[in-house]
């Protein structure tokens, strides 16, 4: 018996959908790659990177992880962005989080069990790290909106400090990393303003 039924008569709509619509679509797909673009963002079910900023697949490289954080002892991460840097020659790593994240939100309640305590371990350094900050903020509301955008930077950081991407400016490679937050409340994002590097536009 075929499990989850109706994720399998959604795709089969899906495609019959972009077949009508385009009827090359995916002869286009199966074509070597080409994103300008790296997107590392949340896995939340609510930030979905492709349609938020309306790119088509294939256009848009993607890792995702629970509070969009970048670990440099995270191999999947790592080799995510050495791929993307060194094979597909992308342009732009953008770092996504988003305000409401549950992954941050955590950040501010008691430890949890493992593996998740361990990831979330930086986020709460990132808390640490901003607390008289955060502290002067005037709610717990106002604490959890403003950790996720820092959550943001400090990821920016980690990024422009990863081995593939130093060495892509090193050689002179355009490369540039930005932050962005997205807000669930009206579906836009932000520019945090702490981008580095440069790139076409």
């Amino acid at each position: 018996m075929r499990l989850l039924p109706q994720l399998f008569a959604n795709n089969r709509a899906w495609a019959a959908q972009q077949t009508r619509g385009d009827p090359q679509f995916f002869e286009r797909l199966c074509a070597i790659q080409r994103p300008d673009h790296l997107w590392i963002g949340c896995a939340d079910s609510r930030v979905p990177a492709n349609e938020i900023v309306g790119l088509a697949p294939g256009e848009l490289f993607v890792h995702r992880n629970v509070a969009n954080i970048v670990r440099p002892d995270d191999r999947n991460c790592l080799s995510v962005v050495q791929y993307a840097v060194d094979v597909l020659r992308i342009s732009h790593i953008i770092v996504c989080g988003h305000y409401r994240c549950g992954g941050i939100q955590a950040a501010f309640g008691p430890a949890t069990t493992e593996p998740l305590e361990g990831w979330i371990a930086h986020v709460r350094a990132v808390r640490a790290a901003h607390a008289a900050e955060l502290d002067a903020l005037p709610d717990d509301a106002a604490r959890w909106q403003r950790l996720c955008e820092l959550n943001v930077t400090a990821q920016v950081r980690i990024v422009c400090g990863l081995a593939p991407v130093v060495q892509a400016w090193e050689r002179g490679q355009p490369l540039a990393v930005h932050g962005w937050i997205y807000d669930l409340k009206d579906g836009l994002l932000r520019d945090l303003e702490v981008s580095v590097g440069t790139a076409p536009a």
